[in-house]
């Protein structure tokens, strides 16, 4: 165990399929776990076939895969249940993400596996829970999103709702999850027997919303603005994120924009006389800031202080200084993909190194014979059930 591998010599047992559960595990691999991810025979964990394709990877798969070992079994088959078995001895942890009621028909549930391994911490993921009347219905993020506000609260100038494009529900569900997880198996050291660890996806938007869920209700259903002028603003060029909510900021903000008699007008006097004039406000300050273009703007903005920033592309982002300069991103080789692709770096972790197994997804059924080897099977068995269909 080190900082490097906090979690070195931890086995764990991936059923899970989407992102929300695989993003967890993989974090668990990034940290240093044996993760063993079991998928389907063919195409595997239905992320894979999520948006455009590269062999048998998508965008998907490869983020949530990073660092695992996959093998493919045909789970409906007895055959394929006793290799899960044979895979769950010596396990610490156990993921699934099916929805409720299915991994107890597969014979996997939680009574069941700790029957066999009690000290194992078994994670399930759903959508809106293992209990109450939504409980079986399929969900993904953009369910979520509708379900607990987040698409309601997040109108265009337009008035329309918008999904947010970023699949906030999934990602945040995975960081949970794992944060739960994680503080079990530190528990775990002075405990005689695992847990059950219950997250949804409701459970994560939820909580994830909880400043803005608490200020709608307190404020009659609709936050109230933290103050203005603040908010994204076309500019000559392009479009600019910027905030001036204080007095100060906001004199400064005048002076730049070369309208420094703006600050001393008696309705824009003070924060609440600014709110309760924005529309005048806004107007004024729309006009201006259309006027010039970027490179004007962050250099005046720059050096009078104020949190202000470009609207870029994706690949605008990748081309920052900064971002080149911090080492945020790192260009892996994967399975099937042509070219390298974008890798973040993980928050508080030493960056994956290209062509290693921390820095690489593995397609569906990759690591089977290997993986069956190391669990005690001899050659001629893993061809039996290589030729009978239970494993690929």
């Amino acid at each position: 165990m080190s900082y490097e591998a906090p979690f070195a010599g931890l086995k764990v047992v991936d059923l899970s399929q989407g992102i929300a559960g695989p993003y967890c595990a993989m974090l668990l691999a990034q940290h240093g776990a044996d993760v063993i991810k079991v998928e389907g025979i063919g195409d595997g964990d239905w992320a894979r076939t999520l948006g455009t394709r590269y062999g048998n990877h998508s965008a998907f798969s490869i983020i949530g895969n990073l660092g695992k070992k996959s093998i493919a079994v045909d789970l409906k088959s007895e055959a394929g249940k006793q290799v899960v078995w044979r895979l769950i001895e010596g396990a610490d942890v156990f993921l699934e993400g099916f929805r409720p009621g299915v991994i107890q028909r597969l014979g996997f549930d939680y009574e069941s596996v700790a029957k066999r391994a009690p000290r194992l911490l078994y994670v399930s993921i759903s959508g809106f829970g293992q209990s109450g009347p939504l409980a079986s219905r399929p969900a993904m993020d953009p369910v979520l999103q509708a379900y607990t506000g987040l698409m309601n609260e997040n109108k265009g100038e337009d008035g329309i709702p918008h999904r947010v494009p970023v699949i906030v529900v999934d990602m945040s569900t995975a960081l949970y999850a794992f944060q739960a997880l994680s503080a079990a198996l530190y528990a775990r050291r002075d405990q005689p027997r695992g847990r059950y660890i219950d997250v949804s996806l409701m459970q994560a938007a939820t909580a994830l919303q909880s400043i803005r869920l608490m200020a709608c209700t307190l404020e009659g259903g609709t936050m109230k603005p933290g103050g203005a002028p603040g908010g994204v603003f076309k500019i000559a060029d392009g479009w600019m994120s910027l905030v001036a909510f204080n007095d100060r900021d906001f004199r400064t903000l005048c002076k730049a924009m070369g309208v420094p008699a703006l600050a001393d007008d008696p309705r824009f006097a003070s924060p609440a006389d600014r709110l309760a004039n924005d529309a005048a406000l806004y107007a004024i300050v729309r006009l201006a800031l259309a006027a010039e273009p970027w490179a004007t703007w962050t250099q005046r903005l720059t050096e009078a202080g104020l949190m202000h920033e470009r609207l870029n592309s994706y690949g605008e982002f990748l081309e920052q200084p900064q971002v080149r300069e911090t080492g945020l991103i790192q260009w892996l080789h994967q399975p099937d993909v042509e070219r390298a692709v974008p890798i973040p770096a993980l928050p508080g972790m030493l960056p994956q190194a290209d062509r290693t197994p921390r820095g690489t997804a593995p397609v569906t059924g990759q690591h089977t014979t290997a993986i069956l080897a190391a669990h005690g099977y001899a050659t001629a068995e893993i061809e039996a059930l290589r030729a009978q269909g239970i494993v690929a």
